[in-house]
């Protein structure tokens, strides 16, 4: 059964004592951003779904770029975890390590947060150059977990080569999340699209040679 990550709210240096209300925050904040949006997602909210003053909130995080900041990170800690769990298993070829990384993945962007949350940070990226910065941070810590298998079956790969291929496989199922995600239409057509995409992509790596994405350089490693 597919494991979809929860949030991972680590502890926050210097707020031992308010630790649990730091997190209700969090969680407060993340419920708003599926439930209504990004648009929703101010102090004031935030404040009075968790029964607090804007003030006191406040006191946990000096901005709403702040609390963002944090929330994104419980996010994708929470995917980190559960990837490294599967990039580690003993028991477990490389290409069946990816394949249960695919599946992750594609399960995953069907979910009712993964539906509603980032194609909304998506658009507001184009915008607002804080976040798009963070979604940038967010996905290139998604990413690793695809670098390094993809390294462990093809080691011929540059570093470059593998980042790029990487990005293309993360592109790839990303892209799906407006046709087979949280009530869409397509929503039925995932089994079909796991096959393909877990069949297409150990193939592709498997077959890449140096040089077929970027021709070798001085710089290449």
């Amino acid at each position: 059964m597919t494991v979809i990550p929860e949030l991972k709210i680590l502890p926050r240096e210097g707020y031992a004592r308010g630790q649990e209300m730091f997190e209700q925050i969090l969680k407060a904040a993340h419920e708003i951003l599926v439930e209504q949006g990004l648009a929703a997602l101010t102090l004031r909210t935030i404040a009075a779904r968790c029964g607090l003053k804007v003030g006191n909130l406040t006191h946990y995080f000096k901005s709403k770029d702040d609390l963002l900041r944090e929330l994104l990170n419980a996010i994708i800690s929470g995917y980190e975890e559960v990837f490294e769990t599967i990039l580690h298993d003993p028991n477990a070829s490389a290409d069946e390590r990816l394949g249960r990384v695919i599946d992750l993945v594609l399960e995953d962007i069907t979910s009712r947060r993964t539906t509603r949350i980032f194609p909304e940070l998506w658009a507001m990226s184009n915008h607002d150059p804080f976040v798009a910065e963070r979604m940038d941070e967010l996905y290139v810590r998604a990413r690793a977990v695809l670098n390094d298998l993809i390294g462990e079956i093809n080691p011929a790969l540059s570093v470059r080569e593998r980042e790029t291929l990487a990005l293309f496989i993360s592109a790839s199922m990303e892209g799906a999340t407006i046709f087979v995600g949280h009530e869409k239409r397509r929503r039925h057509e995932l089994p079909g699209i796991k096959r393909i995409a877990t069949q297409s992509f150990l193939q592709l790596i498997h077959t890449m040679r140096p040089g077929d994405i970027w021709e070798p350089s001085a710089g290449s490693n």
